[in-house]
């Protein structure tokens, strides 16, 4: 088996790593620096992206892409992944919404949501969870009905990211009142600047308010803005979602502090004057990290190379998900364990090894327990389609 990329693959990878060295700021970190100049940066990078045909470089060439193969795709994924993404909430556009209105949206709403995604333009969120519906997202109870002249949709949204900033939102809701879990659901692009909508940001422990809760109150959607067949939105959604977790590179949340660790132990001592590099429990932290690290990357290439070949099986995906999302929090119990005490200190303290690394590590890869599906429902698809175990 030839575990190595394309030759074509590590030259891009090589030409965008050169250009995102020249085009990042010193200010950046990541994309959820409570610094007020992300977003803009974020939509400005996006569009010297797309100058450069990488944006929407896997999507076929009649809706603006390049027909890249799929480890053009993973070497994107995983380099903006590894520098905090970037591309901000364009990432979504990039791997589920716009794939989903190519599949099911008329011509009319290609033209018109495509266009700006292929550009850079186009900001969006997802409006799919509720505070009694998140991983049972069949329970949800929003509803968008149909009136004679248009879908008017009264209920609410949690956990939505990107909403203070989005001009879209991918919206699903349940457009039969009298139906139940899977059926009599339907998809929706609502504008965010519709009447009747309210954003209402989270605090967290994570620093600045990426999630938010989303109130509608007689919102009125457009027949136009309907994606796919009204009442079938479940099957839409769920093609969506295999592509959603084929375009998160979760493996990549591992390599940077992989790197900045490595570094770090070779030229720190501790308080006998050895180097870190040299103790035993510092060595075997960071070789169960490289370890997860490969094994994560190979997962999810795995993934990638059956959904080549047109493998759409769900174990794989749940697999390579569960055991990255893991493997990127271990890294960081590692980073605690190496850094000591100071690595409970956050970025913005002077004192703060690695720039907070430690703190950062662990606050923002815990969404990724939950994201693109949470970790038990993953292990439930395991358990009942790979290994046939009863529900």
């Amino acid at each position: 088996m030839n575990f190595d990329l394309p030759e074509s693959a590590e030259r891009f990878r090589s030409d965008l790593r050169k250009f995102l060295d020249e085009e990042l700021p010193d200010w950046w970190t990541h994309l959820f620096n409570v610094d007020e100049r992300v977003p803009g940066f974020t939509v400005e990078l996006c569009r010297k992206l797309a100058e450069r045909n990488w944006l929407t470089m896997a999507w076929p060439r009649e809706f603006g892409g390049q027909d890249a193969d799929i480890w053009m795709r993973m070497v994107l994924n995983e380099e903006m992944r590894y520098i905090g993404e970037p591309r901000g909430s364009h990432y979504m556009c990039i791997n589920y919404i716009g794939p989903l209105i190519m599949q099911v949206g008329t011509p009319e709403q290609r033209e018109r949501f495509l266009k700006p995604m292929t550009s850079g333009d186009a900001l969006w969120c997802q409006g799919f969870s509720e505070p009694g519906a998140g991983s049972d997202l069949a329970a949800l109870q929003t509803k968008a009905i149909d009136n004679g002249k248009c879908f008017v949709v009264n209920g609410q949204k949690i956990w939505t990211s990107y909403a203070t900033h989005a001009e879209w939102c991918l919206l699903i809701a349940r457009s039969d009142p009298d139906s139940k879990r899977h059926k009599g659901l339907s998809v929706f692009a609502l504008d965010m600047k519709s009447p009747g909508i309210t954003v209402r940001p989270i605090d967290s422990l994570g620093g600045p308010s990426e999630i938010n809760e989303l109130f509608f109150e007689d919102v009125e959607i457009p027949y136009d803005c309907l994606l796919g067949p009204v009442h079938e939105g479940w099957s839409v959604i769920v093609n969506a979602l295999a592509n959603e977790r084929l375009g998160i590179a979760f493996h990549a949340y591992i390599l940077d502090p992989l790197d900045k660790l490595l570094e770090y132990v070779k030229t720190t001592k501790d308080e006998d004057g050895r180097l870190l590099s040299e103790k035993p429990s510092v060595r075997a932290g960071l070789v169960r990290m490289h370890a997860r690290w490969r094994a994560a990357r190979m997962l999810f290439y795995r993934v990638a190379a059956d959904f080549e070949l047109g493998n759409t099986d769900v174990v794989g995906p749940a697999i390579s998900k569960v055991f990255a999302s893991e493997a990127a929090m271990f890294a960081a119990d590692v980073a605690f364990n190496t850094l000591g005490p100071k690595a409970q200190l956050g970025e913005y303290d002077e004192s703060a090894p690695l720039a907070g690394l430690a703190v950062n590590q662990w606050v923002y890869t815990i969404p990724t327990l939950i994201a693109a599906g949470t970790n038990e429902i993953q292990r439930n698809i395991i358990a009942q389609r790979g290994l046939g175990l009863p529900r």
